[in-house]
């Protein structure tokens, strides 16, 4: 997750999905839910239009995955389901069925911002889901994925136009918006705790802490010629030249380029760091260094080669390339990369986790580059996505005096306690992977 800002809330806040991106038979039928805008969120605010025949299945499928599972679904009006665990109350379980009929996971997304579920242990209720994610679909169903899935639509293929619409989606809510609950570094990606449960002060240290052992990785030293490709709000660049080194990074949101310019003023280092408006395929020159922190899952599957072909052209003879990325299961990810997830359509357009093994097929088919170290930490992640979360709810009021509205915070909450869940249950997992080309010892 690499932050891209505005300075000032946008006059729209919400960025809306996309026109075209939802099938015409899954189109929301003009049956609007109380307290939710049409305007900017017509997808919540209406049912969308399904067969009786579709969302039957649905809810057949739904109830049979809910049965086994190690927690307790509650339908309003009618009766409970699951094995016992956390609770999952369906407050309108006709539009949740009828939802899930119509566009699967991105359904299920737009039924909790519609209110029409809800749970007391939100992450609880998705941690058991997604450790379950292989199986909640049968087996005979999962090799007809390509006829009942939503397909991610071409608009958001990651070009380098597309590139910063996809970034501006996310990364230009507002600046404001995102220094309500990260710290004071404003990193917005995972942190290296010394042990849990963390606490929000324990933050700043531990996202200096992530960066150091980034930089150590990639042997950053008086001298480097450093290039991050992922400006955020510029504290690596900062880091990075309090230890001597000089700093390319790059950015594609105007925004960010000018705040993380302030920041590295005052910090004192704007003689060290050049913040660049530049996609990654357009960087020149060559490099000692390369270090790029969560930016790979916004590459896109089919620009995998070219972003690693441009880190080996960019990489000085002897040089290291440290990442650090975001990662799933390789045959989730194959089942799955093709499908169009409620996260694509609300949070990161475009994006795509990659698994290790996608790393490793894409750098030896298309480079000289290889993989020599490796290091996990997703409960590292998922104690920095509660604190996130837990920040970003205790503000609630302040959300909303930026103009951001109900349906939006419930977005930001199931994002962020869907992330959380995901590295909670490891069905995700956060990586720092050491590159370097095949001819270096």
């Amino acid at each position: 997750m690499k932050v891209s800002t505005s300075s000032t809330p946008p006059t729209s806040p919400v960025v809306p999905a996309r026109s075209g991106t939802v099938p015409a038979q899954t189109r929301a039928v003009a049956t609007p839910l109380t307290g939710v805008d049409p305007a900017r969120w017509p997808d919540v605010a209406a049912q969308p239009r399904t067969s009786a025949l579709r969302t039957a299945v649905a809810e057949r499928l739904v109830r049979r995955a809910l049965s086994r599972l190690p927690l307790r679904a509650r339908l309003s009006g009618r009766d409970s389901i699951g094995l016992g665990g956390p609770l999952m109350e369906i407050r309108r379980p006709d539009a949740f069925f009828r939802r899930i009929g119509a566009g699967g996971l991105v359904g299920f997304g737009e039924s909790y911002m519609a209110g029409e579920w809800d749970s007391p242990d939100l992450v609880g209720v998705l941690s058991v889901l997604a450790g379950n994610a292989a199986d909640l679909v049968p087996a005979r169903l999962q090799k007809l994925r390509g006829l009942w899935a939503l397909r991610q639509p071409a608009s958001q293929a990651n070009t380098p136009e597309g590139s910063r619409d996809n970034i501006s989606h996310h990364y230009d809510l507002s600046n404001d918006l995102f220094s309500l609950f990260l710290d004071d570094t404003l990193t917005y990606s995972s942190a290296v705790f010394r042990g849990f449960p963390a606490e929000h002060d324990l933050l700043p240290a531990a996202q200096h802490r992530k960066i150091d052992l980034l930089l150590d990785l990639a042997r950053v030293g008086p001298g480097t010629e450093l290039l991050e490709i992922g400006t955020g709000w510029g504290e690596l660049a900062i880091r990075a030249a309090e230890r001597g080194a000089r700093v390319t990074t790059l950015t594609l949101s105007r925004e960010q380029r000018e705040l993380a310019r302030g920041r590295i003023r005052e910090a004192g280092h704007e003689d060290r760091v050049d913040v660049r408006l530049c996609d990654y395929r357009d960087v020149t020159g060559e490099y000692d260094a390369i270090v790029s922190v969560e930016m790979i899952e916004a590459v896109g599957e089919e620009f995998w080669p070219v972003y690693f072909r441009t880190l080996e052209r960019c990489l000085a003879p002897g040089g290291r390339i440290a990442l650090q990325a975001i990662t799933m299961p390789d045959d989730r990810m194959l089942a799955s990369r093709s499908t169009y997830t409620w996260i694509q359509k609300y949070i990161f357009p475009g994006g795509l986790l990659p698994s290790t093994e996608a790393v490793e097929r894409v750098t030896t088919a298309h480079t000289g580059l290889r993989t020599r170290q490796r290091s996990t930490f997703g409960m590292h992640y998922a104690e920095t996505l509660r604190l996130w979360r837990e920040r970003f709810e205790e503000r609630a009021a302040q959300v909303d005096a930026l103009g951001f509205d109900a349906t939006f915070r419930r977005m930001w909450t199931f994002y962020l306690a869907y992330s959380e869940a995901g590295f909670r249950s490891g069905y995700l997992d956060v990586q720092q992977l050491l590159l370097t080309r095949e001819d270096t010892a």
